[in-house]
Parts: structure tokens; C-alpha cells; sequence
């Protein structure tokens, strides 16, 4: 596809757009009875082209007289004021359409992916589509110490071998794993590749650039949905170190482009449409983690561009809807909308925010390391012939990763089981190997507060098998992220967390049990007491990698505590959050999405970033010194064929509307796409418009001969305030005014004279060239 180089999209007038064409009745004076035509907008005024960005100012004026001509309608009858309150309306239809089906969504998935994952190590006789915990918890066999084991449920060696244990068995039900790994993600990377190229990745770095008004055409389609569902399925289930929840915010906003496509209220007007896209995403996190709140904040803090009071509360309806849809399916069967709820039954100590500070330090370090590792990956990717073979590529990494992770119980399981454990206390019931205490046998307490005791076997085993686990996760996630599949990095980016606080708190907890008596210990830690929690050290863990990877600070916070179900617990993730994103500031400022952005070239202007370079817009604006003069048009002296030549020569998306070429003093700026339709549809519905017309952009025609053809009076089009700066404005000004109001392009004046032009991609081109970038890798406009 060839992509148009940075020009000038126009921003069309305030009022409503239309064409009105002059007739020229007069034949000896060319100026004789004037008639308009075309008062109503004709098809496909005020859309936008692909890979272009849409004009703020404009969408918001022509929403704002869209509503001021219903409120002046709903007055003159009944059906016009019920049609006011339909279209008040219709925006809390759309949140509780998007919320259902979000939810829905999200119920399914989680049901298929706790299927599809056991199926890799065996099936249900009873019933095929159960689970391996469903099929031993309908089954009247099963005792609750093994609950794990019942006849009903059969590995795959005892199917087809008839053998459940020796080398044999553990050699086939290796090659099966191996071989349900490789199918499903061949499934999914095919599907990708056929159907919807753009269901690949997490989707938030594409999201984040089409909620600050960029136009993706098909990312947000009603194919891209259907396939990313269906692949997020197979990936996850495939074993391969990726989570669901980045790609459930892109499902959502899917959902939100789809339902605001049957009301024209947001349909026309593509700045209403990221406000429902906003409340989207936030749904997207609200059945990601269960957590609406932090899906609100996540949508506010980090994917948002423009995000006013009103999308605030719709937000949060859309949230609430999708999380109530979800604990209505209950998927994980424990009445939570998360696998890994868990609840502590002990309080933290002052004296333990030095662990959690150290986690966070190794969060920051963890994510700056692989947002690094991971662009330099992806950029070879991008530049050598192996970005030309992703299925190869796809069933390369998934073969690794099910060849590793076989044969350790951490990685084998499901990346969110894993995180499961990983969280949970200890109580009396539990089975995991992170739980083998030596028991007093003499310990009469209550089972919800158990005390520290001596780590056993299993502890030290699970120690060793967590360090491999750790290693593995840190190096494969690096390769997998930004393959052509759906790839999710929150819980990988958690598991990584989970697995080092899990072990840092068995550290702390067994020092605290051996040395109660040392100064640190002996005021909080006493012999008998249950002291220290290490699934909560596994919590803050994951916080921090989560936070060292994505930057995430306040909506971080306000998720993990959603998950735990604590607010106690607040301060040690704040601490940690805090801690990750300093440290990680300190090695680069950009986080993973917008490295991912800047890495695909989007034409992304980020609110976090500050320009402090003292740099003039006249160093800025085109053209510069040695390049060809502005392309302008004329108010009253060019011809229908000139406009139309310079429209063919040129790839500029706007031309500035000038007096004359001798004044060069600003009148407008007209957009190249509304000057094709009008031109387009007065030759076809007006008579004696030619190549040889004369076309105007003032109220009264030119002086013409009198044998001139009918003039063209395409004012309607035009711009008749277009933003301006003068040539001597900072930069950071007009980078900040590019920013707050979404300005696809400014004019620079002198005097009133028109000397140049600054686009959006001129000013992201400049930012990076003052960064020591380079310039040419921003690709769109």
C-alpha cells in the first residue's frame, strides 16, 4: 500500500459541509442571476482516508451543531423530542451492548482456554468438552484427597497404551503435549495470516494510536473480532508464553467499533466513536482481570487520548455491565471473576517494604530489559527474511517452549493456574509443593492462621524448579511477544513477578523463622506466630514486573488490589509500583506499547513525553531552504483543470487557500479529498461545469469574459479558520497545541503572509530528530 507523505489535511468549515455551485446566467457579463446548488452534504464528505488522522476540532463542532439542531427540533413536536431522548440515550445503549457482549466473550474464552489447555494432557471419557477439573468433580468417584485423580479422566498414555505410569507412558503423553502445542498454534498463526492479518499482537499499541485519531481501517472489523477470539483460544491454550488479557482490550474495543456503527450518532463522527472506544478498553480490562475500576483507570492512564467527564461515567457502566456478565457465566467455578482471587489472613510489617522496594527494583531492571531485548527482536524481525516466514517462525517458538516446559510443573500448567499458586497462602488443605512444611504436630491452631514453620523438601524442589521456571519465562517471553498471533503480556510479565517474590518471600520467611531473634524479627516475627506471607511477596512481584514493563502506576494499584480483595495491602504494591517505574525511568522513559509504536512507525504523540528544545516553528515548516515552493491554491483565478492537475501531481492531503500568488495572504485551507468529491460532483450534477471553469472560493464571483464557462463556487469547502502560529513560536508551544487540541496540521503566517505549513508527522519527525532518531521511521500520516 502506498502511503501519502506528510501533507496537509485540512480541517473543513465549523458549519455543516456541502457544495454550492454558481450557474452563471449572465452570458454577456458572467456574473448575471447566481443560483446554489447541492445545499445538502453529498456521500463520503467528512470521512477520512486510511492511515490518516482525523481532525479533533472539526468532529467536535460538527457534534456540538448535530446537537444544537436536535434540541431545537425536539421543541416543534412529540416525535422529535422522543427522537432527542433516543439519541441522549443511544450512548448508554452502546456501553450496555458493548459490557454484554465483552463479558460474553470473555466467559467463552476462559471456558475453552481451561479445556483446550487440558486437553494437551489428556480427555474426559464422560464427556470430552469437560476439563479436567470438571470431569472429576461430576464423577462420584473421587475422594478429596485425590481430587485430582478420578477414572473418568484419562492421560493420554492410558488411552491409548493403557499405561499410566514408567518411561513409556511419560514419553507419550510428552509427545502428545508436544504435538497439541504445535496444532493449535498452527491453527491460530494460519487463521491470523488468511483471515485477519490484524488480529495479531496485543492490540493496545494500535489502540492507543487510534484513540489519539489515527484511522486503521479493518483493526477494529467485524473479521478481526471473529478471528482474534477464535486464535486468543488456541494461543493461550497452546502453552506458549502469552496471556489474553492485552488482546481482550482489542476484542472490546471490537465490540465498541461494531455497536457504534449501527447509530449514526457515532458512526459519522469519529471523534464520538473514540469516547465509545475509550469505555471500551476499559470493559476489555474489566474481564480481563476482573477488576472494573482498574479497567476505568487503565483506559485513563494509559490507552486514552481524549478522555472527558462523560466517558468517565460511561466507562464505568460499560465496565460494571462486562464484569457482571462474566460472574454470571463464572468460568473459573469459584464465584470470582479471577482465576487467582486470593484473601491473606495476615498483616505486613514495616519492616518487609525492604523486600518489596528490592522486588520493585528488579521489576524495573526485568522491564527495562525486555522492552530492549524485545524491540531489538522485533526490529530484526522487521528488516531480515525472517519476518517473511511467521508460521515457521510460530511453530518454532511454540516447539521450544513445549519441549522446556514439559518436564517442570511450573511451566507445564497454564501461565494463570501458575500465577494461582504462585498467590496462594499455605492453609491445611493445600497440596502444592510450595506448601510441604514440617508440621508441628502439636499445633492446635486455627487453620487460617497457621504459624512459620520449617521448609521441607518440596519447598527446596519448588525453589529449584521456580529459578528454572524464572529463567525460561524471562528468555522465551522476549521471542514470543510480537509474533504473528495474538500475544498478550500481562500475565507473562506477572508470572515472571510471581515466580521471584514467591521466592524472595520463602527466603525472608524461613530467615525470619530460623533468626526470630534478630532486631529486624524479634519486635513483629516470634517463635509460634504466623509472621510472614509469601504469596503476598508473590503479589507485589508481579505488580512490579507488570509496572516495569507497561509503566502503569495508580490503575496498576487499583487492579491488584481488585484481584486480592484487600485494600490492606495497598501500600506494599503502591511502594513496589513506584520503585519499578523509577528504576526503569532511569535506563528509558518509554514503556512497552509505546516503544511498539515507535517501532511501527505510528504517528503517535505521546501526553508523558516533554520537548524542551528551543527550536522555532520556522525551523520546523515546509518548505525548508532548496525546496520547491508551497502548493496553494488561488481564491478566484484558477480553473477546474489546474486544481485537478495539482491534486494528480501532488500527495498532499490539504492545499492553503492565498489571495493571489503575488500577496500570498491566507485566506483558508481546503482538503484534498472534500475538493476530488466536490469537483466529482458538480461535473456530474451541474451543467457546464468543465475542465476551463473558473473555481472560487469567495462570496461573489470573478470578473469573467463573456464567453467563459460557468465558474465552480466551492467556498462551502473551505476552511475559513485555519489554526496559525506565527514563524517565531517555540516549538514546545506548538507541540504542546498539536497535543491538547489534536490538530492534524498548522499554517505558519508573517504579518498575514503565508510563508509554510507544520503536519503532525512533521512535528513527531522533528521530536525524534532532537532525540537523536531517526526521522524517516515515522511512516504514516
Amino acid at each position: 500500500m502506498s502511503l501519502p507523505p506528510s501533507g496537509a489535511p485540512g480541517k473543513p468549515p465549523i458549519r455543516s459541509i456541502g457544495v454550492t455551485s454558481m450557474v452563471n446566467a449572465g452570458a454577456m457579463s458572467g456574473s448575471g442571476n447566481l443560483m446554489d446548488f447541492l445545499d445538502e452534504p453529498f456521500p463520503d464528505v467528512g470521512t477520512y482516508e486510511d492511515f490518516h488522522t482525523i481532525d479533533w476540532l472539526r468532529e467536535k463542532s460538527r457534534d456540538t451543531d448535530r446537537h444544537r439542531k436536535i434540541t431545537s427540533k425536539s421543541k416543534e413536536s412529540i416525535w422529535e423530542f422522543i427522537k432527542s431522548l433516543l439519541d441522549a440515550w443511544s450512548g448508554w445503549v452502546v456501553m450496555l451492548l458493548i459490557g454484554l457482549l465483552a463479558g460474553t466473550l470473555a466467559g467463552v474464552i476462559d471456558l475453552a482456554v481451561d479445556w483446550m489447555t487440558d486437553l494437551k494432557e489428556g480427555v474426559c471419557l464422560s464427556a470430552f468438552w469437560y476439563s479436567h477439573e470438571q470431569c472429576c468433580w461430576t464423577s462420584n468417584e473421587t475422594t478429596f484427597e485425590d481430587r485430582d485423580k478420578c477414572p473418568l479422566w484419562q492421560k493420554w498414555s492410558e488411552l491409548l497404551v493403557n499405561q499410566s505410569e514408567g518411561a513409556s507412558a511419560y514419553i507419550l503423553n510428552y509427545l502428545m503435549y508436544i504435538l497439541w502445542a504445535l496444532l493449535f498454534a498452527f491453527l491460530a498463526v494460519s487463521l491470523v495470516r488468511v483471515f485477519a492479518p490484524y488480529a495479531c499482537g496485543s492490540g493496545i499499541p494500535e489502540i492507543k494510536t487510534i484513540l489519539s485519531g489515527f484511522i486503521i481501517r479493518g483493526y477494529l472489523g467485524k473479521w478481526t473480532l471473529l478471528i482474534k477470539t477464535v486464535t486468543l483460544v488456541l494461543v493461550v491454550s497452546s502453552g506458549l508464553s502469552l496471556g489474553k488479557e492485552g488482546p481482550l482490550v482489542h476484542v472490546a474495543c471490537c465490540c465498541g467499533n461494531f455497536f457504534s456503527s449501527l447509530f449514526s450518532k457515532y458512526s459519522k463522527n469519529e471523534g464520538k466513536r473514540r469516547e465509545v472506544l475509550s469505555a471500551a478498553a476499559a470493559a476489555g480490562v474489566s474481564v480481563a482481570f476482573g477488576a472494573p475500576i482498574g479497567g476505568v483507570l487503565f483506559s485513563l492512564e494509559e490507552v486514552s487520548y481524549y478522555f472527558p467527564l462523560k466517558t468517565l461515567w460511561r466507562s464505568f457502566f460499560a465496565a460494571l455491565v462486562a464484569a457482571f456478565t462474566l460472574r454470571s457465566i463464572n468460568p473459573f467455578g469459584n464465584s470470582r471473576l479471577v482465576l487467582f482471587y486470593v484473601e491473606y489472613h495476615t498483616p505486613w510489617y514495616m519492616a518487609e517494604l525492604f523486600p518489596f522496594i528490592l522486588l520493585g527494583v528488579f521489576g524495573g531492571l526485568w522491564g527495562t530489559l525486555f522492552i530492549r531485548c524485545n524491540i531489538a527482536w522485533c526490529r530484526r524481525r522487521k528488516t531480515t527474511k525472517l519476518g517473511k516466514y511467521p508460521v515457521l517462525e510460530v511453530i518454532a517458538v511454540t516447539a521450544i517452549t513445549a519441549i522446556i516446559a514439559y518436564p517442570n510443573p511450573y511451566t507445564r500448567r497454564s501461565t494463570s493456574e501458575l500465577i494461582s499458586e504462585l498467590f496462594n497462602d499455605c492453609g491445611a488443605l493445600e497440596s502444592s509443593q510450595l506448601c510441604d512444611y514440617i508440621n508441628d504436630p502439636n499445633m492446635t491452631r486455627p487453620v487460617d492462621d497457621i504459624p512459620d514453620r520449617p521448609a521441607g523438601v518440596g519447598v527446596y524442589t519448588a525453589m529449584w524448579q521456580l529459578a528454572l521456571a524464572l529463567i525460561f519465562k524471562i528468555v522465551i517471553t522476549i521471542f514470543t511477544f510480537g509474533m504473528k498471533i495474538p500475544s498478550g503480556l500481562f500475565i507473562p510479565s506477572m508470572a515472571v513477578g510471581a515466580m521471584a517474590g514467591r521466592m524472595v518471600g520463602i527466603g525472608v520467611e524461613q530467615l525470619a523463622y530460623h533468626h526470630h531473634d534478630w532486631i529486624i524479627f524479634r519486635n513483629w516475627c516470634r517463635p509460634g506466630a504466623d509472621c510472614v506471607t509469601p504469596g503476598l511477596y508473590a503479589m507485589v512481584g508481579a505488580a512490579a514486573c507488570l509496572g516495569g514493563v507497561t509503566r502503569m502506576t495508580v490503575s496498576l494499584v487499583v487492579i491488584m488490589f481488585e484481584l486480592t480483595g484487600g485494600l490492606e495491602y495497598i501500600v506494599p504494591l503502591m511502594a513496589a509500583a513506584v520503585t519499578s517505574k523509577w528504576v526503569a525511568d532511569a535506563f528509558g522513559k518509554e514503556g512497552i506499547y509505546e516503544a511498539h509504536i515507535h517501532l511501527n512507525g505510528y504517528p503517535f504523540l505521546d501526553v508523558k513525553d516533554e520537548f524542551t528544545h528551543r527550536t522555532l516553528a520556522t525551523d520546523v515548516m515546509r518548505p525548508r531552504r532548496g525546496e520547491p515552493p508551497l502548493s496553494v491554491l488561488t481564491q478566484d483565478s484558477m480553473t477546474v483543470e489546474d486544481v485537478e492537475t495539482l491534486i494528480k501531481e501532488t500527495d498532499y492531503n490539504g492545499f492553503p487557500v492565498v489571495v493571489s500568488r503575488d500577496s500570498e495572504r491566507l485566506i483558508g485551507f481546503a482538503q484534498r479529498r472534500e475538493l476530488i468529491l466536490a469537483i466529482k460532483n458538480a461535473r456530474q450534477r451541474q451543467e457546464g461545469i468543465v475542465s476551463n471553469s473558473i473555481m472560487y472560493f469567495t462570496e461573489e464571483p470573478p470578473e469573467l469574459p463573456a464567453n467563459s464557462p460557468h465558474p465552480l463556487k466551492l467556498r462551502r469547502v473551505l476552511n475559513l479558520s485555519p489554526f496559525t502560529v506565527t514563524d517565531h513560536t517555540p516549538m514546545e508551544t506548538v507541540v504542546d497545541i498539536f497535543r491538547k487540541l489534536g490538530l492534524r496540521q498548522c499554517l505558519v503566517t508573517r504579518s498575514g503572509r503565508l510563508l509554510g505549513i507544520i503536519t503532525k508527522k512533521d512535528v513527531l519527525r522533528h521530536m525524534a530528530q532532537m532525540a537523536n532518531q531517526d526521522p524517516e521511521s515515522i511512516m504514516f500520516n
